[in-house]
Formats: C-alpha cells, sequence, structure tokens
C-alpha cells in the first residue's frame, strides 16, 4: 500500500494526501479528502438516481453490470500499473488476485441476479394454507455505503459494490486513502458498462471522510477492514439501526496432520503464508503439525521459503510490503518471537534498498505466548508450532480472538470434515487455503472478533434488499370467522382448531 503522507491544503482549504509507491518510495499522486459536506451531497445525488436505476428490470441492471468485464480485461494493463503502483503486488498477484475474481464475480452475480432477486410465491404452511397466498418481492435498500481495505483495493471494491448495484442500489465507494486509484478502477469500470454517474460515486479521504458516510444517512454499510474500526462502524450501525456486513480481521490457523501430502502441505503453507507479501485476511497466520511429521515438514518448508524471490521488478514471487506501519507491526512480531526462544531459520529483516520490503521468513519454536501466534502480522511469515496430537491442533487454532478461516490437511477427507466442524471459524478449507472468499456460492464472514454478518452465499444479493412478504387472502368473504365481534361461537371454532390442528397427529400434515 502507498505510503501517505499529509501535503499542504489545497486554494480551497481542503486537506490533501499525497501517496509514495511502496516501490522505490517515490511520489505516485496525491488525492484531496472529501469533506462532510461533499459526503452528504453525493448521498442527495445517490438518492435521487436511485430511483430511476431501481426502476429497472433485473435482467436490465444485470445486462449492464455484465459489461463491465469488457471494461476490465481493456484497462487491464493500466489497471496493473496502478496497483503495482500503489501496493508493489507482482504483475501475477494483480492477474489472479485483483482483475481475474473482479472479472469473476461480476459475471457470476449479474446471472445469478434475475433468480434470486425475482419475484416468487412461496407456499404457506398448515390451516392457512387454504385460505391465504404469499408472494415474495425484493426492494432495494436504496443507498449503500461501501469502505474498502488497501490489501485488495480492485476486488474487495469489485463484489460488494456489484451486489449492491444488481439489487437496485446506489452505491458510494469509499476506499482506502493509500490505495485509492486501485478501488477506483472499479467505479471506472462500471460507469463505462453504462452505469450512471451519480448511481456509483467513489468518495477519496482518510477516516474523516468514512466516518461522514458511515453517518450521513445511507441505508446500509459493507465494511472490510480493522477490528478497531469495523466495532465502531458497527455502533454506528446500530444506533442508526441500519445494517452492515463487517468483515475484519484474521489469524487464520493452519493444522496439518499426520497423515497429510506433507509436500503439498508445506507448500500450501509458505504459498498461503507469502501470498500478496503476507497481507490476505485469511492467509495462514498460524501453523500446527503434528510432531509425527514435523521435521520433514519443517525442512521442505524452510527449502522453500528460503528458495523466495523478492524484489521490485523481474520474476519475483513475493513483493513489497503495501504500507510502511504494517512493516513495523512485522517487524516488531518477528523480534517479540525472536526475544521469546524462537528460532528465525530464514529471513527475519527488513530490506528498503527497493522499496518497503520484508525478507521472506520462516519462524519455528513458537509458542502461544507470542505476538506472531496471537496478533494480526498481515505479512510474508510462516511461524510453525509443533503439536502433540489433531486434538491439540484444535484446541490451539481455537485459543484466539480471531475466527475468519482456517485449513486442515489430511489424506483422509472425512477426517478433515470432522475436524473442520470442530474448529471456531467462519470458513474451512480441506487441502488448501485462502480460498473461501473467492468461492462466490460460500458464504464468508468471521466469528468472534473477524466480523459480523457475511457475504457471498445464496444470499448475498437478497442481503442489499428488502425482502417483502405480500401476503393476500384468497377468498374475499366479507369476515373472517376470527373478526369482531368475539361469540361463543368464535371461541368454539378457535378451540375446535386448537385441538384438532395441533392436538392429533393431523399437526404433522398442517407443519
Amino acid at each position: 500500500m502507498a505510503i501517505v503522507e499529509a501535503l499542504e491544503p489545497g486554494a480551497d482549504g481542503r486537506r490533501r494526501l499525497g501517496l509514495r509507491s511502496p516501490l522505490g518510495e517515490t511520489p505516485i499522486g496525491e488525492i484531496t479528502v472529501a469533506t462532510p459536506e461533499d459526503v452528504a451531497d453525493a448521498i442527495r445525488r445517490a438518492r435521487i438516481a436511485q430511483k430511476a436505476w431501481g426502476a429497472r428490470t433485473v435482467e436490465e441492471r444485470a445486462a449492464i453490470v455484465n459489461r463491465a468485464i469488457d471494461s476490465f480485461l481493456a484497462h487491464q494493463e493500466d489497471i496493473i500499473a496502478t496497483l503495482r503502483a500503489e501496493t508493489g503486488k507482482t504483475r501475477p498477484e494483480c492477474v489472479f488476485m485483483e482483475i481475474l475474481p473482479s472479472c469473476d464475480f461480476v459475471n457470476y452475480w449479474s446471472h445469478r441476479a434475475p433468480k434470486d432477486l425475482a419475484e416468487h410465491k412461496r407456499k404457506m404452511h398448515g390451516y392457512l394454507r387454504p385460505l391465504k397466498r404469499l408472494q415474495i418481492a425484493y426492494r432495494p435498500l436504496g443507498v449503500v455505503g461501501v469502505i474498502t481495505p488497501w490489501n485488495g483495493p480492485l476486488s474487495l471494491a469489485t463484489n460488494p459494490t456489484a451486489q449492491a448495484l444488481l439489487a437496485g442500489n446506489a452505491v458510494l465507494l469509499k476506499p482506502s486513502e493509500v490505495t485509492p486509484e486501485s478501488s477506483a478502477w472499479a467505479v471506472r469500470c462500471f460507469h463505462e458498462a453504462g452505469v450512471p454517474a451519480d448511481v456509483v460515486q467513489v468518495l477519496y479521504g482518510d477516516g474523516e471522510t468514512g466516518a461522514a458516510l458511515v453517518r450521513g444517512g445511507v441505508d446500509k454499510i459493507s465494511f472490510t477492514g480493522s477490528v478497531r474500526t469495523g466495532t465502531k462502524i458497527g455502533v454506528a450501525c446500530a444506533e442508526q439501526l441500519i445494517p452492515c456486513t463487517l468483515e475484519l480481521g484474521g489469524k487464520d490457523a493452519m493444522i496439518v496432520c499426520a497423515d497429510a501430502n506433507v509436500e503439498r502441505a508445506a507448500r500450501g503453507a509458505v504459498f498461503n503464508s507469502m501470498l500478496n507479501t503476507g497481507q490476505v485476511c485469511m492467509g495462514v497466520e498460524r501453523v500446527y503439525v503434528v510432531e509425527e511429521i514435523a521435521d520433514e515438514f519443517e525442512r521442505m518448508v524452510r527449502e522453500q521459503v528460503a528458495a523466495l524471490r523478492y524484489g521490485a521488478e523481474g520474476e519475483v514471487d513475493v513483493g513489497a510490503v503495501f504500507w510502511d506501519k504494517q512493516l513495523d507491526i512485522i517487524r516488531h512480531h518477528v523480534e517479540d518471537a525472536r526475544k521469546r526462544g524462537a528460532r528465525i531459520d530464514v529471513g527475519g529483516e527488513v530490506d528498503r534498498l527497493q522499496g518497503l520490503f520484508f525478507k521472506p521468513t520462516l519462524i519455528t519454536n513458537v509458542t502461544h505466548e507470542m505476538d506472531i501466534m496471537r496478533e494480526e502480522t498481515f505479512g510474508p511469515v510462516v511461524a510453525i508450532m509443533r503439536v502433540g496430537s489433531e486434538a491439540e491442533a484444535i484446541r490451539l487454532a481455537n485459543d484466539s480472538e480471531y475466527g475468519l478461516s482456517a485449513s486442515v490437511w489430511t489424506r483422509d477427507v472425512e477426517k478433515g470434515i470432522r475436524i473442520a466442524k470442530q474448529i471456531e471459524a467462519g470458513s474451512v478449507c480441506i487441502n488448501d487455503a485462502t480460498l473461501a472468499y473467492g468461492v462466490p456460492e460460500a458464504p464468508f464472514g468471521g466469528l468472534k472478533k473477524s466480523g459480523l454478518g457475511s457475504v457471498n452465499g445464496l444470499g448475498a444479493l437478497r442481503a442489499y434488499s428488502h425482502e417483502l412478504p405480500i401476503v393476500i387472502d384468497r377468498w374475499g368473504l366479507d369476515k373472517e370467522d376470527h373478526w369482531y365481534p368475539f361469540t361463543e361461537k368464535t371461541q368454539r371454532n378457535l378451540e375446535y382448531t386448537l385441538k384438532y390442528v395441533f392436538g392429533t397427529k393431523l399437526r404433522r400434515f398442517f407443519s
């Protein structure tokens, strides 16, 4: 993520922020911070524009949104250049972590929307069935605020924005102030596809802008970011009685069973802890390996970490640390582990010759008292702890304030499923990791401090809608039996219904 610095205010008195790239720390641009007044005006315009957008059929909205894929492809090189400048990601990561999933999310949701948001009849149960019928309609919420992080600035902006637009809402996207243009590409591509300008807008700024959006009178907030900020947003939304989804931090555990494919597990541990320079909310942050195979597993991991190439240019595996403040956190966690008796087998050092780099690092002989096993490191570090049994691994995996996702590595898939069901996490992968968010069919959300609510899954589009039940009388009689006036006959009929519907075997039929 880019390095952010306060600049002198502009001629209009607005705050400005300058950005420097984590690759070489060279200047790459600046943004003007949107004021609370700017946010209020954007919400006003969005609310006006949403009326026409929401009045379109789902099929019309889906056809427009789907065309954004063509824009992503047409601007691929420009998007990669922006991502590289602001984050220092490797070129392959720009494609398979940002552009590819953005295209996939847009394609998936735009084809799901006509089915998921179609009005439909729903059967009613029991004794009501012959008397009434039920119809379900989906109405847009209105204006949705989407606040996105710096580690996946394009894909994590595209996914919720596409969902909200397809449901008929207007969207105000507030990207991280350190990757503003990477996220703004999502808005540009939706505009090129035909989404009206005021229906999807970008608000540049920092925490002041985000707070104004959350408190500005929108109808829902979708937030991905830190626990600290997410907690504040959750409180603000509760006070306004508006819904929110909060996808927060993670300290994901990887359990390597005695019967695991050791080579696959070792490669998976390295890739899923180093991917995106380790700055993935559901990346592997803690590895628990059963003692029986620990020597072989650690040897393989050591060889692979030592072979990783990092740098700013050429064929490299690991890119820059996106943000200078994150570099300090990574360094602190590694030094804390070293002081408490861990072994730094590979790496463990900052390298700023080419920018913000931390050498790919392997730490062994760790304990649960170390920050590296308790707090979110978000860096290119593999931390391995040996355990005596799978039961101990499960206990330690659950000994965390976080519960975003986890992984289990075993040749026995059924055993892996049994272990997965015992892990306190929002999602679990077997013989893979860092994958659940990229599966749009799967609901994704965290337990404990890792979040509130979920994104994706079968209810994702409906979560950006008001599900409106319409209950319709079938017969149009002048009076229902239980309406006024209450008489002895009213009471007899109610007691008859209670006795014969629920007091006999008929209740199963009426369930």
